[in-house]
C-alpha cells in the first residue's frame, strides 16, 4: 500500500529542497526522522512536516501501526510558481527577483521489492557503446 502527502506552494526553491530529499529517499521512515533534525538546511524542517503528514495519512487511511516497515519510495520537489519582484538599480535599470516556490511530494510504502526501496528495478546495463566496452575490460 502506498501513502502520499503533498505540500504545495512552499516558499523554498526546488533545488534546495532536492538536496534534503536526496538524503532521505529510499530510507526507512524512522531513520529519516532521525536524520532530518541534523540537516542544516531550512528545507529540512519543511520536508519533515510533509513526512510526518504522510505518516499520519498511513496511520489514518491504511491503519498502519508500526513505522518499521514503512519506507520512503518517492520524494520529489517540483517547481511551483515564482513570485516576481523588481528591485531598482543604478541608472534607471531594474533587477528582477524571483522568489521560487515548490511542491513537495513524499510517497511511503510498506511493500518489499525493487520499487519499494527507491532503487531501479531490472538489470543495470551500460547505456552506451563506450560504457559497454569499458565494462568488458
Amino acid at each position: 500500500m502506498k501513502t502520499k502527502a503533498v505540500a504545495r506552494f512552499v516558499r523554498v526553491p526546488p533545488a534546495k529542497a532536492r538536496l534534503v530529499l536526496n538524503q532521505v529517499r529510499g530510507k526507512r521512515v524512522s531513520e529519516a526522522l532521525q536524520i532530518l533534525p541534523f540537516i542544516r538546511r531550512g528545507a529540512a524542517r519543511l520536508v519533515e512536516k510533509v513526512l510526518r503528514s504522510a505518516i499520519a495519512n498511513a496511520e489514518h487511511n491504511h491503519q498502519v501501526r508500526t513505522l518499521d516497515d514503512l519506507r520512503i519510495v518517492q520524494a520529489v520537489a517540483d517547481g511551483g510558481p515564482s513570485m516576481k519582484r523588481v528591485q531598482p538599480r543604478a541608472m534607471g535599470r531594474a533587477f528582477f527577483i524571483r522568489h521560487r516556490t515548490s511542491h513537495l511530494t513524499i510517497v511511503l510504502s510498506d511493500e518489499a521489492g525493487p520499487g519499494a526501496t527507491g532503487e531501479r528495478g531490472g538489470t543495470s546495463r551500460p547505456r552506451t557503446a563506450r560504457a559497454r566496452a569499458a565494462r568488458k575490460g
